[in-house]
Protein backbone atom coordinates (compact mmCIF):
# COMPACT_ATOMS: atom_id res chain seq x y z
CA UNK A 1 0.00 0.00 0.00
CA UNK A 2 1.12 3.31 -0.90
CA UNK A 3 0.88 5.30 2.09
CA UNK A 4 1.38 9.64 2.38
CA UNK A 5 1.99 11.08 5.74
CA UNK A 6 1.88 14.50 6.61
CA UNK A 7 4.06 15.93 9.82
CA UNK A 8 5.85 12.77 8.77
CA UNK A 9 9.02 14.00 11.57
CA UNK A 10 6.93 14.45 14.31
CA UNK A 11 6.78 12.82 17.79
CA UNK A 12 4.28 10.34 16.57
CA UNK A 13 4.74 10.55 12.75
CA UNK A 14 8.67 8.78 13.39
CA UNK A 15 7.04 6.11 14.73
CA UNK A 16 4.16 5.26 12.39
CA UNK A 17 6.27 5.96 9.77
CA UNK A 18 8.82 3.19 11.23
CA UNK A 19 5.81 0.68 11.67
CA UNK A 20 4.49 1.46 7.95
CA UNK A 21 8.06 0.60 6.50
CA UNK A 22 8.55 -2.20 8.55
CA UNK A 23 5.62 -3.53 7.37
CA UNK A 24 6.41 -3.33 3.72
CA UNK A 25 4.03 -0.06 3.09
CA UNK A 26 5.37 2.10 0.37
CA UNK A 27 6.31 5.30 2.20
CA UNK A 28 5.53 8.72 0.91
CA UNK A 29 6.99 10.87 4.24
CA UNK A 30 6.11 14.44 4.35
CA UNK A 31 6.96 16.48 6.63
CA UNK A 32 7.47 20.84 6.79
CA UNK A 33 8.59 20.69 3.28
CA UNK A 34 4.96 20.75 2.26
CA UNK A 35 3.10 23.29 3.53
CA UNK A 36 -0.41 22.00 4.69
CA UNK A 37 -1.36 25.78 4.38
CA UNK A 38 -0.64 26.23 0.84
CA UNK A 39 -3.58 24.62 -1.04
CA UNK A 40 -2.44 23.95 -4.70
CA UNK A 41 1.11 22.64 -3.25
CA UNK A 42 -0.61 20.18 -1.28
CA UNK A 43 -3.45 19.16 -4.33
CA UNK A 44 0.06 19.00 -6.43
CA UNK A 45 1.61 16.72 -3.59
CA UNK A 46 -0.99 14.01 -3.41
CA UNK A 47 -1.66 14.19 -6.97
CA UNK A 48 2.27 13.55 -7.53
CA UNK A 49 2.00 10.27 -5.15
CA UNK A 50 -1.14 8.50 -5.87
CA UNK A 51 -1.53 7.51 -2.62
CA UNK A 52 -3.54 4.62 -1.47
CA UNK A 53 -3.91 6.12 1.73
CA UNK A 54 -3.32 9.33 3.83
CA UNK A 55 -2.55 10.21 7.43
CA UNK A 56 -2.67 13.85 7.99
CA UNK A 57 -0.50 14.55 10.95
CA UNK A 58 0.40 17.53 10.29
CA UNK A 59 -0.34 19.74 13.32
CA UNK A 60 -0.09 22.67 15.77
CA UNK A 61 -0.18 20.64 18.41
CA UNK A 62 0.57 22.27 21.55
CA UNK A 63 -2.29 23.87 23.74
CA UNK A 64 -0.09 26.68 24.54
CA UNK A 65 1.66 27.49 20.84
CA UNK A 66 -2.03 27.44 19.40
CA UNK A 67 -3.15 29.95 22.11
CA UNK A 68 -0.03 31.90 21.39
CA UNK A 69 -1.09 32.69 18.03
CA UNK A 70 -4.89 31.32 17.15
CA UNK A 71 -4.45 32.64 13.59
CA UNK A 72 -1.79 30.32 12.88
CA UNK A 73 -3.18 27.59 14.52
CA UNK A 74 -5.76 28.05 12.72
CA UNK A 75 -4.37 28.13 8.89
CA UNK A 76 -2.43 25.10 10.11
CA UNK A 77 -4.92 23.05 11.85
CA UNK A 78 -8.15 24.02 10.00
CA UNK A 79 -7.10 25.35 6.66
CA UNK A 80 -4.47 22.79 6.47
CA UNK A 81 -6.79 20.17 6.83
CA UNK A 82 -9.19 21.45 4.55
CA UNK A 83 -6.16 21.68 1.65
CA UNK A 84 -5.61 17.96 2.36
CA UNK A 85 -9.13 16.82 2.51
CA UNK A 86 -10.52 19.32 -0.73
CA UNK A 87 -6.53 17.64 -2.29
CA UNK A 88 -7.27 13.96 -1.46
CA UNK A 89 -10.69 14.50 -2.82
CA UNK A 90 -9.74 15.95 -6.55
CA UNK A 91 -6.52 13.82 -6.76
CA UNK A 92 -7.24 10.72 -4.96
CA UNK A 93 -10.81 10.29 -4.48
CA UNK A 94 -10.49 6.44 -3.38
CA UNK A 95 -7.79 6.85 -1.16
CA UNK A 96 -8.34 6.26 2.44
CA UNK A 97 -7.61 9.16 4.44
CA UNK A 98 -6.54 9.48 8.09
CA UNK A 99 -7.36 12.63 9.48
CA UNK A 100 -6.17 12.70 13.10
CA UNK A 101 -7.94 15.65 15.02
CA UNK A 102 -7.88 15.31 18.93
CA UNK A 103 -10.17 13.93 21.85
CA UNK A 104 -9.47 18.44 23.26
CA UNK A 105 -12.47 18.86 20.93
CA UNK A 106 -14.89 16.99 23.65
CA UNK A 107 -13.97 19.69 26.22
CA UNK A 108 -13.69 18.19 29.62
CA UNK A 109 -16.12 16.76 32.43
CA UNK A 110 -16.16 17.06 36.28
CA UNK A 111 -14.05 14.19 37.72
CA UNK A 112 -16.07 10.62 37.92
CA UNK A 113 -18.06 11.25 35.06
CA UNK A 114 -18.26 8.74 32.49
CA UNK A 115 -16.08 8.65 29.48
CA UNK A 116 -16.52 10.71 26.03
CA UNK A 117 -17.86 8.41 23.20
CA UNK A 118 -18.30 9.17 19.40
CA UNK A 119 -21.53 10.32 20.04
CA UNK A 120 -20.51 13.25 23.16
CA UNK A 121 -21.22 16.93 22.01
CA UNK A 122 -18.20 18.75 20.94
CA UNK A 123 -17.63 21.50 23.27
CA UNK A 124 -13.80 22.68 22.84
CA UNK A 125 -12.34 24.96 25.02
CA UNK A 126 -8.86 26.30 23.76
CA UNK A 127 -7.83 27.94 20.56
CA UNK A 128 -6.25 24.36 20.00
CA UNK A 129 -9.66 22.71 20.40
CA UNK A 130 -11.48 24.81 18.29
CA UNK A 131 -8.90 24.16 15.76
CA UNK A 132 -9.03 20.44 15.81
CA UNK A 133 -12.66 20.92 16.14
CA UNK A 134 -13.25 22.46 13.35
CA UNK A 135 -11.15 20.34 10.94
CA UNK A 136 -13.06 17.16 12.45
CA UNK A 137 -16.44 18.20 10.98
CA UNK A 138 -14.53 19.40 7.89
CA UNK A 139 -13.48 15.74 7.60
CA UNK A 140 -17.17 14.56 8.16
CA UNK A 141 -18.32 16.65 5.57
CA UNK A 142 -15.63 15.63 3.07
CA UNK A 143 -17.19 11.99 3.97
CA UNK A 144 -20.57 13.01 3.00
CA UNK A 145 -19.26 14.09 -0.67
CA UNK A 146 -18.19 10.42 -0.52
CA UNK A 147 -14.15 10.14 0.40
CA UNK A 148 -12.96 7.56 2.79
CA UNK A 149 -12.50 9.54 5.47
CA UNK A 150 -11.38 7.89 9.21
CA UNK A 151 -11.56 10.59 12.08
CA UNK A 152 -9.07 9.60 14.80
CA UNK A 153 -9.54 11.52 18.46
CA UNK A 154 -6.58 10.29 19.77
CA UNK A 155 -6.61 11.28 24.06
CA UNK A 156 -2.97 12.02 25.96
CA UNK A 157 -0.27 9.71 24.62
CA UNK A 158 3.24 9.70 25.62
CA UNK A 159 6.48 8.08 25.69
CA UNK A 160 9.97 8.71 24.81
CA UNK A 161 10.83 12.14 22.93
CA UNK A 162 7.76 13.76 24.24
CA UNK A 163 8.23 17.83 24.62
CA UNK A 164 8.39 19.06 28.06
CA UNK A 165 5.47 21.83 26.79
CA UNK A 166 3.03 18.67 28.43
CA UNK A 167 2.64 17.72 31.66
CA UNK A 168 3.82 14.27 32.14
CA UNK A 169 7.48 15.36 29.84
CA UNK A 170 7.45 18.49 32.13
CA UNK A 171 6.88 16.77 35.76
CA UNK A 172 9.73 13.31 34.19
CA UNK A 173 12.51 16.40 33.94
CA UNK A 174 11.43 17.90 36.94
CA UNK A 175 11.87 14.65 38.80
CA UNK A 176 14.79 13.75 37.43
CA UNK A 177 16.33 16.99 38.18
CA UNK A 178 15.36 16.23 41.96
CA UNK A 179 16.73 12.54 41.88
CA UNK A 180 20.53 13.85 40.76
CA UNK A 181 20.43 16.34 42.99
CA UNK A 182 19.93 19.48 40.81
CA UNK A 183 17.51 20.25 42.54
CA UNK A 184 16.06 20.90 46.21
CA UNK A 185 13.07 22.68 45.49
CA UNK A 186 9.21 20.99 45.82
CA UNK A 187 7.55 19.43 42.87
CA UNK A 188 5.70 22.27 41.03
CA UNK A 189 2.36 20.87 40.37
CA UNK A 190 -0.74 22.80 38.68
CA UNK A 191 -4.26 21.40 38.54
CA UNK A 192 -3.61 18.50 40.58
CA UNK A 193 -6.77 16.73 40.75
CA UNK A 194 -7.92 17.16 37.36
CA UNK A 195 -7.87 13.54 35.64
CA UNK A 196 -6.37 12.67 32.14
CA UNK A 197 -6.28 9.19 29.78
CA UNK A 198 -2.65 8.66 29.35
CA UNK A 199 -1.92 6.13 27.01
CA UNK A 200 1.53 5.14 25.37
CA UNK A 201 2.18 5.99 22.04
CA UNK A 202 3.41 3.21 20.36
CA UNK A 203 -0.17 2.14 21.78
CA UNK A 204 -2.30 5.34 19.18
CA UNK A 205 0.17 4.18 16.39
CA UNK A 206 -1.46 0.86 16.79
CA UNK A 207 -4.51 1.92 16.41
CA UNK A 208 -3.25 4.27 13.56
CA UNK A 209 -2.52 1.30 11.57
CA UNK A 210 -5.62 -0.70 12.50
CA UNK A 211 -7.49 2.17 11.20
CA UNK A 212 -6.11 2.42 7.56
CA UNK A 213 -7.32 -1.52 7.25
CA UNK A 214 -10.32 -0.37 4.55
CA UNK A 215 -11.93 -3.24 5.87
CA UNK A 216 -12.59 -0.62 9.40
CA UNK A 217 -15.79 0.98 8.91
CA UNK A 218 -15.44 5.38 8.31
CA UNK A 219 -16.63 7.60 10.50
CA UNK A 220 -15.14 8.66 13.88
CA UNK A 221 -13.06 7.03 16.79
CA UNK A 222 -11.69 7.61 19.94
CA UNK A 223 -8.43 6.02 21.27
CA UNK A 224 -8.14 6.01 24.44
CA UNK A 225 -7.06 3.88 27.58
CA UNK A 226 -10.53 4.83 29.33
CA UNK A 227 -8.47 4.83 32.69
CA UNK A 228 -8.84 8.73 34.74
CA UNK A 229 -5.27 9.26 36.64
CA UNK A 230 -5.43 12.30 38.53
CA UNK A 231 -2.05 14.40 37.54
CA UNK A 232 -1.20 14.24 41.37
CA UNK A 233 -1.48 10.34 40.53
CA UNK A 234 1.14 10.94 38.02
CA UNK A 235 3.23 13.03 39.83
CA UNK A 236 3.34 10.62 42.10
CA UNK A 237 4.16 7.68 39.97
CA UNK A 238 7.10 9.06 38.97
CA UNK A 239 8.54 9.62 41.87
CA UNK A 240 8.00 6.29 42.52
CA UNK A 241 9.76 4.81 39.74
CA UNK A 242 12.59 7.93 40.01
CA UNK A 243 13.15 6.57 44.10
CA UNK A 244 12.28 9.68 45.28
CA UNK A 245 9.92 11.41 47.64
CA UNK A 246 10.11 14.98 47.13
CA UNK A 247 6.99 17.37 48.29
CA UNK A 248 4.45 17.85 45.50
CA UNK A 249 3.77 21.77 45.63
CA UNK A 250 0.07 21.37 44.09
CA UNK A 251 -1.64 24.75 42.92
CA UNK A 252 -4.80 25.38 42.04
CA UNK A 253 -7.06 27.94 40.04
CA UNK A 254 -9.41 29.49 41.85
CA UNK A 255 -10.86 30.00 37.88
CA UNK A 256 -10.42 26.46 37.18
CA UNK A 257 -12.71 23.31 39.16
CA UNK A 258 -10.82 20.03 38.66
CA UNK A 259 -12.14 18.70 35.45
CA UNK A 260 -11.83 15.09 33.80
CA UNK A 261 -10.94 14.32 30.14
CA UNK A 262 -11.43 10.54 29.82
CA UNK A 263 -12.44 8.68 26.72
CA UNK A 264 -14.09 5.17 25.58
CA UNK A 265 -12.61 3.55 23.10
CA UNK A 266 -15.07 0.57 22.73
CA UNK A 267 -16.08 1.65 19.08
CA UNK A 268 -12.48 0.94 18.07
CA UNK A 269 -12.48 -1.95 19.91
CA UNK A 270 -15.45 -3.44 18.38
CA UNK A 271 -14.27 -2.22 14.78
CA UNK A 272 -10.78 -3.28 15.20
CA UNK A 273 -9.80 -5.68 17.49
CA UNK A 274 -7.79 -2.68 18.91
CA UNK A 275 -6.56 -2.24 23.13
CA UNK A 276 -3.48 -1.12 24.68
CA UNK A 277 -1.26 -3.13 25.46
CA UNK A 278 1.20 -0.93 27.19
CA UNK A 279 1.05 -0.60 31.26
CA UNK A 280 0.79 3.48 32.42
CA UNK A 281 3.89 2.45 34.55
CA UNK A 282 6.31 1.30 31.51
CA UNK A 283 5.91 4.64 29.46
CA UNK A 284 6.73 6.82 32.60
CA UNK A 285 9.84 4.81 32.68
CA UNK A 286 10.81 5.52 29.41
CA UNK A 287 9.85 8.94 29.81
CA UNK A 288 12.21 9.48 32.62
CA UNK A 289 14.98 7.20 31.00
CA UNK A 290 14.71 9.85 28.07
CA UNK A 291 15.18 12.31 30.44
CA UNK A 292 18.02 11.33 31.90
CA UNK A 293 19.90 10.96 29.49
CA UNK A 294 18.85 14.55 28.00
CA UNK A 295 20.53 15.55 31.18
CA UNK A 296 23.86 13.91 30.56
CA UNK A 297 23.93 15.17 27.03
CA UNK A 298 23.50 18.53 28.34
CA UNK A 299 26.18 18.15 31.92
CA UNK A 300 29.35 19.79 31.26
CA UNK A 301 32.32 17.47 30.17
CA UNK A 302 35.06 17.37 33.10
Amino acid sequence: MRVLVTGAAGFVGTRLCARLAARGDELLARDRELDVCDAARVRDAIDAARPDAIVHLAAISSVPEAEADPLRAYRVNTLGARALLDGALRAAPRARVLLVTSAAIYGAAPPGSAGFDERSALRPASAYARTKAAADLLGAAYAERGLAVVRARPFNHSGAGRPAAYVEARLARDVVAIAAGRSALPLPLANAESQRDFLDVEDVVDAYVALLDPQAPGGAYNIARGEPVSLRELAQRLCRLAGVAPEIAATSDPLRAPDATIGSAEKLRAATGWRPKRALDDTLRELLAAQQERARAAAPRA
